[in-house]
């Protein structure tokens, strides 16, 4: 509404200053026809403007910023060019009056704003660091902003971890990594279209969230347009613009720690608030499958730690208690080896089946009961 309002004052002050100079002496002076282009023509240009405008929705400032700093830069390199050709016609005058000088110099001046503008237009995201134009850009949270990887969207704990408030730096979704994630929701496998709508939720739900200071980026630079996969641009850009990089990819995040990017580790974050688990406790594990070495069984906890059990490989399918022997904790989750307590499952075994006498026995007490009645 304010748009339209801006818009509505611009048309009426371009009508207000035609009319105006429109009805002066020295315009209707010229002739009828003249005055009546003369007051035609700004307003039809200043419609053209407003429709412009409203067509060209997305805009971005550094485009804009860009483009006036090349203009001006331009006209500037023009104008030194206009004194050189006025430096070349004082030292042989015979050029002077000669149609050539005029034309030399409209050439010059709009070759120069040309390139000057498609120089800047290509170099913006570098040339800022060189020459300290303006710049406005949106003041984020935090020290560095973070970069999310796609596989950190589709996990969805980042949604669950931000609500926490304990990260106050700012999220930067790159294009590129929306696009991935665009791909993975059209695919033809229902596990991988799955896996794609949930990220999309999950990017939602984080837009949603007041406490998240969340933004697309489509940021373009010659390391990042070079880079062959995702995780090369993600790490190129992360480069660029000095920013983390919050993932759960295990190769990325030695890539990155490679060339020297702080990362944030999901699993890590996980594994770092997961109870410690000592050699020697006890616990009860339900064998799924068996493992890869021979006895082998394993199971998972409710959190979804991975536990093998030697020896356990008998104890399919059923729930066995397992003596810990060590735990491996990694960035690619944790992991825990037990081996089975025949004892304590001797017992339990008993015990259940102690249990399932009893209530045998007491529903044919019961029974028993109704006959005799």
């Amino acid at each position: 509404m304010i748009l339209h309002i801006i818009r509505a004052i611009f048309l009426l002050i371009v009508l207000a200053f035609t009319v105006s100079f429109g009805l002066q002496s020295d315009t209707t002076d010229k002739g009828e026809a003249f005055v009546i282009w003369y007051m035609v023509l700004p307003p039809i240009l200043a419609l053209i403007v407003i429709i412009v405008d409203m067509f060209w929705r997305q805009k971005r400032l550094n485009v804009l910023s860009g483009m006036f700093f090349g203009l001006l830069a331009g006209l500037v390199v023009a104008y030194i060019l206009t004194m050189f050709v006025d430096l070349v016609m004082q030292i042989y005058p015979a050029i002077e009056s000669s149609p050539i000088p005029p034309l030399l110099k409209a050439l010059l001046g709009a070759a120069a704003v040309f390139l000057c503008v498609t120089i800047v237009m290509q170099t913006k995201d570098d040339f800022r660091f060189i020459i300290p134009y303006v710049e406005f850009s949106k003041q984020s949270k935090g020290s560095s902003p973070m970069l999310l990887d796609t596989s950190v969207i589709i996990d969805g704990r980042i949604a669950d971890i931000m609500d926490t408030k304990i990260f106050q730096s700012a999220l930067l979704v790159p294009r590129f990594v929306l696009l991935e994630l665009q791909t993975i929701a059209d695919s033809a496998e229902k596990l991988k279209r799955n896996r794609g709508r949930r990220g999309l939720d999950v990017l939602q739900k984080l837009q949603q969230n007041k406490n998240v200071d969340i933004d697309i980026i489509d940021m373009q630079t010659v390391d990042v347009e070079n880079a062959h996969d995702v995780d090369a641009k993600l790490v190129a850009l992360a480069e660029h613009m000095d920013a983390k990089i919050m993932t759960n990819d295990y190769n990325l995040n030695k890539i990155a720690q490679l060339r020297g990017i702080d990362v944030v580790n999901i699993n890590d974050l996980s594994n770092a608030l997961k109870p410690i688990v000592l050699p020697g406790e006890q616990m009860a594990i339900n064998i799924i499958k068996p493992g890869e070495e021979p006895g082998q069984g394993v199971g998972y906890l409710d959190d979804g730690t991975m536990v093998v059990v030697e020896q356990g490989r008998k104890y399919l399918n059923q729930n066995v208690a397992i003596t810990v022997t060590s735990a491996l904790q990694t960035s690619a989750g944790r992991m825990i080896f037990g081996k089975a307590d025949p004892v304590r499952f001797s017992l339990r075994q008993n015990n259940h089946r102690q249990r399932k006498l009893d209530g045998q026995d007491k529903q044919e007490e019961t029974t028993d009961t109704d006959i005799e009645e």
